[in-house]
């Protein structure tokens, strides 16, 4: 009997490049006659005609399944919708803009075959702003220093998961999801795939700058207690910082009072200064008492409206 692989195939305002993709993993895949395929692809509240599109593949072919998510619910909990209804032995996550090369995800299954339970894609180069990537090389040395885990640099989701990497994956049901984070923290054999990332093929990415902050946050705050103890330190040193300048002034008075200029400029500067350093540290712990918030409120992660050729046990 033939494996499954199944892929899952988060979109979101792909118009442009969801044919051009579909064609190019079709005439991939269909080069593998070792395997059956299974091609989820889950709607997440896309505007333009991306549904429409998707529902043309699904009538002519019955292993193209689309899940249609009521609203946009992010790109981490479209992918969690994705492998909560995947049936394959081994499951490919991987982007529809053409980055992420389909050519690419034959190696992870190769490696899968080799008995790795998690085959990531790992950048060797990527064609990106130079913004894109300082700033992407940046956050990832961060969380390496910072995180309780140990997350790949140069990774994002396009990766392999065996069946059992699947099955714990899904017991996590966490809001605010991190998913390379949650793979790298169950553990599994773990092994990386090097590629040239593409450029976008068409259209516009949908992690602007404001996503991108938001993901980077949910990354760290997920697996590090850094920033609380970031407090501490900036704690210390303000007080560290404020005694040497009492003790300065105090010895100043001392030997030279006339020379100290009368006025309120250094009680202001004090005060503007350990009201900013309360602010931040009311800011950092603000961001965990809402995680805890979201986490206690037991939302559903994604609500689906409808789906095309989804069998719904295969979520068992």
């Amino acid at each position: 009997m033939k494996k499954i692989i199944s892929y899952v195939l988060p979109i979101y305002n792909e118009e442009k490049n969801i044919k051009k993709f579909y064609d190019s993993l079709v005439k991939t895949i269909g080069k593998e006659t070792k395997y059956n395929f299974e091609l989820i692809f889950i709607n997440d509240g896309s505007k333009d005609e991306s549904l429409k599109i998707l529902e043309e593949f699904a009538k002519n072919d019955k292993s193209t399944c689309i899940i249609n998510l009521s609203r946009n619910f992010g790109h981490q909990a479209a992918i969690t919708a994705g492998l909560d209804h995947a049936s394959g032995d081994a499951v490919i996550i991987m982007d529809t803009d053409l980055q992420d090369p389909p050519s690419v995800s034959i190696e992870l299954v190769k490696k899968w075959e080799e008995g790795f339970d998690v085959v990531y894609a790992q950048r060797k180069s990527r064609q990106d702003t130079f913004f894109k990537k300082v700033t992407a090389d940046a956050y990832y040395r961060l969380l390496e220093k910072t995180a309780t885990i140990s997350i790949p640099r140069n990774t994002g989701d396009f990766r392999l998961m065996d069946r059992a990497v699947v099955l714990e994956l899904r017991k996590f049901r966490e809001q605010n999801r991190f998913m390379r984070g949650l793979v790298s923290y169950l553990g599994f054999s773990q092994v990386g795939v090097q590629f040239d990332r593409h450029a976008r093929y068409a259209g516009e990415t949908g992690y602007p700058i404001k996503k991108m902050v938001k993901f980077a946050i949910d990354g760290i705050l997920s697996f590090s207690t850094a920033p609380i103890k970031l407090i501490n330190a900036i704690g210390s040193i303000a007080a560290l910082v404020s005694f040497i300048a009492i003790a300065i002034i105090g010895a100043v008075k001392l030997l030279n009072p006339s020379s100290l200029v009368p006025g309120w400029t250094f009680i202001v500067i004090s005060i503007f200064f350990m009201g900013g350093v309360q602010l931040l540290m009311m800011g950092v712990l603000g961001s965990y008492i809402g995680r805890t918030y979201s986490e206690v409120q037991n939302r559903p992660i994604y609500i689906i409206k409808n789906s095309t050729n989804i069998i719904e046990n295969k979520s068992s």
